[in-house]
Parts: C-alpha cells; structure tokens; sequence
C-alpha cells in the first residue's frame, strides 16, 4: 500500500492511542490529537493527506474543525467519525466538504478502504 500521511483526531485517548497504534502497524504515517484546535495548529505546521475527525468533540466539535481545516488546507481529505447519535452531523460534515463518513466503532479494514479511496481523490485533485 503506498504511504500517505494521516492525522486522526479524537478526544476518547484510548480510542485514538489504539487507532493510532493500528495505523501504524499497517506502515502509515500517523499523528493523533485528543482536540481540534490541537489539528488545526498541525495543519498550519505540516501537510497530511487524510484526516480522520471524530465529530463530537468538546471544545471545538468536528463540524467547526472541519470548517477551518477545509480553509487553511483545501485538498486535505476528512473521512468525519461518528456515533449512532451523530449520523446527522456525519452527514453535515459531507456537506462541508467532507470525503465521507464511518460510524464508530468500525472494522479497521473498513476505514483503511475510506482512508485509500480518500487518499486516491486527494491525488487527482491535485494534479
């Protein structure tokens, strides 16, 4: 699998050490942050290709993370995490610009499949 680079923001610790962890091990490039302001102070320091934002987050939630990631870098592609309780938002986020979302908990092979086609979007977008 080729390697691209991920951030993956989550305020649930031992989800987001664990998805890291995971990610790792299938020779990705991974970063995790428990905040959105955490992932937009990244943004601005280094690319990522993917990002994996959970949406309910304290502080600033995904959807607002969402909105700022998408100005600072507009071909990043967000692939929103959610619950049972947040498909809507799940769906808002698409509507923002996000790739796609999963719901949680979800099998890994089927996140590493978003993450892929994700991934592949960002390339030819910026051809």
């Amino acid at each position: 699998m080729e390697r691209f680079n991920v951030l993956v923001v989550d305020d649930e610790v031992d989800f987001l050490e664990t998805i890291v962890k995971r990610l790792r091990d299938r020779n990705l490039e991974v970063t995790g942050v428990d905040s959105g302001a955490k992932a937009l102070q990244l943004i601005e320091e280094q690319e990522f290709d993917v990002v994996v934002l959970d949406v309910r987050m304290p502080g600033l939630d995904g959807i607002d993370t969402l909105k700022e990631l998408k100005k600072k870098a507009p071909l990043t592609e967000v692939i929103m995490l959610t619950g049972h309780a947040s498909v809507e938002s799940g769906i808002q986020g698409m509507q923002l610009g996000a790739f796609d979302y999963v719901m949680k908990p979800m099998p890994l092979d089927e996140l590493l499949d978003k993450m892929r086609q994700a991934y592949e979007r960002k390339v030819i977008q910026s051809r």
